[in-house]
């Protein structure tokens, strides 16, 4: 009789030696998908975790949206705050420079009615430099004789009964009129003509 090795396996027969049985069973047995391995069972859960994520981020992008809108806004807002504040000041320092001009031109107007502003004078050349930078900031002059009177733009510093006078008009001004833009900064001073009675 011949020896028989228990490590061999006769050829033509199929047992599964047992070092082969837990790589083959699992992929070939029928118990196979039925069986859950950790990674699965790990796997299942992290995918459960993030699908309750996913709807609780869902739920807060509609808030975030609304949220982003309204920073957006108050930006806008805040903006257009700044703008609006910002010309106001812009407005307020011309004025404020403009008003520490008026004295001046008002001496140089009486210096032009008594003749001492000479054409090619130094002084008128002077005068005239001064004259631009205060158009050139956008002071203007209003208030002139003939004018229909105004009282929210003319300072009525005498009234003369006038024959023939239908309305009140100027007569004589006294001091010239400025605004800058639509910023009245002084008003003009003036005589005015009223109907006689």
């Amino acid at each position: 009789m011949a020896n028989k090795n228990f490590d061999e396996t006769p050829e033509g027969d199929d047992e599964v030696r047992p070092s082969d049985e837990g790589s083959e069973a699992q992929a070939s047995g029928p118990e196979s998908q039925d069986e859950l391995t950790v990674d699965d069972i790990l796997g299942a859960a992290q995918s459960a975790e993030a699908a309750a994520g996913g709807a609780e981020a869902a739920a807060d992008e509609p808030d975030l949206l609304i949220d982003l809108k309204r920073v957006q806004a108050e930006y806008a807002n805040y903006r257009r705050r700044t703008e609006d504040q910002r010309e106001v000041e812009i407005e307020r320092a011309k004025g404020s420079v403009a008003k520490g001009l008026l004295p001046v031109l008002d001496d140089l107007d009486r210096a032009a009615k008594h003749g001492d502003l000479v054409d090619g004078t130094p002084f008128a050349a002077i005068a005239e430099k001064l004259r631009a930078v205060a158009e050139r900031m956008g002071l203007e002059t209003y208030g002139a004789a003939g004018d229909v009177f105004d009282p929210q733009q003319h300072e009525a510093i005498f009234q003369q009964p006038t024959p023939g006078a239908t309305e009140t008009t100027v007569l004589e001004v006294v001091e010239v009129g400025y605004r800058l833009g639509t910023v009245e900064l002084r008003p003009a001073k003036v005589v005015v003509a009223v109907p006689a009675e």
